[in-house]
């Protein structure tokens, strides 16, 4: 199955922890400790992405940077990036899967993405002033 953004807000919000809107072309996804994921199709890819924090809220981004790149395997399935948006950038958890991936392995990688979240803010969190 080909996914399309109606058939994964009806799929995640069997999940009575989390709340879904349609929002433009994604999904704004918040779960129950306040946190909040977007999700959006590019392609073949289903997008997974939260924002972590802002590069102006980083003491020394080098060292931050050095830290990620030492300790990312240590997070499953998520990746930090950086994005720009508006004209800001944000250090941001993302994921991808194929847009023909089970709807269990999506529902995964939600989870992964969440709980690999928490852990980045408080594994980083000497690195904000």
């Amino acid at each position: 199955m080909t996914w399309d953004l109606n058939k994964l807000k009806t799929l995640i919000s069997e999940d009575n922890d989390l709340v879904v809107t349609l929002e433009e072309n994604c999904l704004k996804i918040g779960n129950k400790d306040g946190l909040d994921a977007w999700l959006a199709i590019s392609g073949e890819q289903i997008i997974l992405e939260s924002l972590l924090f802002s590069t102006s809220e980083v003491k020394d981004k080098s060292a931050l940077n050095e830290v990620i790149l030492k300790t990312h395997m240590l997070f499953p399935l998520t990746t930090i990036g950086i994005s720009v948006i508006g004209e800001q950038e944000y250090y941001t958890a993302f994921g991808a899967l194929s847009s023909q991936s089970k709807a269990e392995s999506i529902m995964i990688e939600l989870a992964a993405l969440f709980q690999n979240v928490e852990a980045f803010l408080d594994a980083y969190q000497e690195h904000l002033q």
